[in-house]
């Protein structure tokens, strides 16, 4: 009222002035004390409600508004630079279970780097072993042990409480880890049954050398597949769970994508220390094994990282969760008491497939899992063609980890704008945009090769080597999106679900869900290659198949954002 009486007095004057009159004023009486007329003629200047009308210009088209001395002190100060950063400090409660799960995240992570990088040393470069054989752990080893994990992990949650389900699962990994180093490694002379697969190789084709391979070297085969799994079973299943369980939407929108950095930070770490234990290893004494003895500072670091790891969580369970400003009491409480429903495998997968917002997620899973196989296998091989000379390829694809990591940070600090300003399913949009986008482009300069030779001459390169910028952009962005945008939208899908469809589901999901990505990938690959003769000639089938896995992914994106709107209602979570 006071704001409109003040707009009222200044409109008022325009008459005098100007000869306007506006409409609203001719139908309403309008008192200013003092009134224009006097104030005028006693010299002071008109004030109306703590307005200060001072000297109007002869001409009467324009004037200058100034406040009162109360007024202007009324006006709260523009906030300054430290003002504004510690606007953005998260409130203590949120500071209280947001650092703690950043931590968790690190040395997840950082296991996770050292465990992946010493997993591919350890099967190609084992006896009578290579490159080929990975191919064929993914598919025929790793995937049937992700399935029976599932069925143990879908045990372990029927019978336990979920904190002690996240110890039962993360203890026996690093206990494996330990022991690898200390007790299986060094008698791997022993343990290999390299002369009964000598004996067995002479009956088989040539062929088979690659699944001998994984049985000749057994113990490597099976640190592999366990290096796998700590990514799909303690970094997406075990952490995300967890941190869905103490985060509201709200929190996660905001702060999930921000995790992400804290892989980038892990990688750096990693590297350094990695590159510490390869020094040491050079100045070893003559008769010890450099690398028997790398892998003991590798996993002497991997298990502590993991004691780390335990001992966060441990704090959270006795600080974290029965704080009420942190964690809903009521919910917890209600959790406790409700009774689990006791399923064993067959009915856990009617269970889940009879969920359409459970199949949502997994075919959001699945899709990016083929899709970024498809494109990144092509795009290997136009790579090796563009740089046969081994240096050459290693020079680039440094540049290629150092621009990934850069373009990452930069879409984590997007993603919460994004998150803030288009909502969830604008967010789960940009992945399956951006490989489409960049992977159907790649795919047109490598099939219609000869039409882009002009364009190439123009721009000072080749089709081969603008495929190969292309294919790297491709999958610079693509996995970009996919760590700031695609893994928060996916996380926070699961918080307003219930307890069952919370840890079956995303441990059917995200455990089955990823090898089965790229499992099905790779068998789309090897099909179209023993059908039309090479990678290659497969180029226009895969292009097509991208496009058909695309159309599901945006399907089932737009469906689970109108199922996950529901669910926030229903559970009482604000959007």
């Amino acid at each position: 009222m006071i704001r409109a009486a003040r707009l009222a007095c200044l409109l008022a004057l325009l008459p005098a002035t100007s000869g306007f009159s506006p409409p609203s004023l001719q139908s309403r009486h309008i008192t200013c004390q003092p009134s224009f007329a006097s104030t005028k003629a006693s010299g002071r200047s008109p004030v109306c409600n703590g307005v200060n009308f001072n000297s109007v210009r002869s001409n009467g088209r324009s004037g200058r508004l100034h406040m009162s001395e109360a007024e202007a002190a009324a006006v709260p100060p523009k906030k300054g630079f430290v003002d504004k950063i510690k606007a953005r400090i998260p409130p203590a409660a949120e500071r209280k279970k947001l650092v703690p799960l950043a931590l968790m995240f690190f040395f997840i992570l950082f296991n996770y780097t050292i465990l992946r990088d010493t997993k591919d040393v350890l099967m190609v470069t084992a006896k009578k072993s290579g490159a080929e054989v990975i191919p064929f752990i993914k598919t025929y080893v790793n995937l049937p042990a992700a399935i029976g994990f599932t069925a143990l992990y879908s045990k372990l949650c029927d019978r336990l409480e979920q904190k002690d389900v996240f110890y039962a699962c993360t203890v026996p990994f690093l206990v494996f880890f330990l022991a690898f180093a200390y007790v299986i490694f060094p008698n791997v002379g022993v343990l290999h049954p390299h002369a009964f697969v000598d004996k067995i190789a002479l009956a088989l084709p040539e062929g088979f050398g690659a699944p001998l391979a994984i049985v000749r070297n057994w113990s490597f085969a099976v640190f592999y597949v366990m290096a796998e799994m700590w990514g799909s079973v303690v970094a997406s299943l075990l952490f995300w769970s967890f941190a869905n369980e103490v985060t509201t939407v709200d929190e996660a929108k905001k702060y999930y994508p921000l995790f992400g950095l804290g892989a980038n930070v892990a990688l750096i770490f990693s590297g350094q220390y990695v590159r510490f234990v390869s020094k040491m290893r050079s100045n070893l004494p003559p008769g010890v094994d450099p690398w028997g003895m790398s892998l003991k500072y590798l996993m002497g670091a991997v298990v502590a990282s993991g004691g780390c790891l335990v001992s966060i969580f441990s704090y959270m369970q006795r600080k974290v969760m029965t704080d009420p400003e942190c964690v809903d009491q009521e919910k917890q409480e209600a959790k406790k008491k409700k009774k689990k429903v006791k399923m064993g495998l067959k009915d856990s997968a009617k269970f889940l497939m009879s969920s359409p917002y459970i199949r949502n997620l997994a075919t959001l899973v699945i899709s990016y899992g083929m899709c970024i196989n498809l494109v990144e296998v092509s795009w290997k091989s136009k790579l090796k063609a563009a740089y046969p000379d081994p240096n050459a390829y290693s020079s680039f694809m440094g540049n290629f980890s150092s621009a990934t990591g850069t373009v990452t940070l930069i879409m984590m600090l997007l993603g919460r704008k994004i998150f803030k300003n288009y909502g969830w399913r604008n967010a789960a949009m940009v992945t399956p945009s951006m490989i489409g986008i960049t992977g159907l482009a790649f795919y047109a300069l490598t099939v219609f090769a000869p039409f882009f030779e002009p364009i190439a001459a123009s721009l000072g390169t080749t089709p081969l080597m603008l495929a190969v910028i292309v294919g790297a952009a491709q999958n610079i962005l693509s996995k970009s999106s996919k760590y700031s945008l695609f893994d928060p939208c996916k996380e926070m899908a699961y918080i307003p679900l219930d307890q069952d469809s919370k840890t079956k589901g995303k441990a059917a999901v995200d455990v089955v869900g990823n090898p089965l990505g790229k499992s099905g990938g790779a068998l789309i690959q090897q099909i179209l290659i023993f059908g039309v003769g090479s990678l290659a000639a497969a180029t226009p089938w895969l292009a097509g198949i991208l496009g058909v896995l695309l159309f599901f992914w945006y399907k089932a994106v737009n469906s689970l954002a109108v199922q996950f709107d529901d669910a926030m209602e229903a559970s009482g979570e604000i959007a």
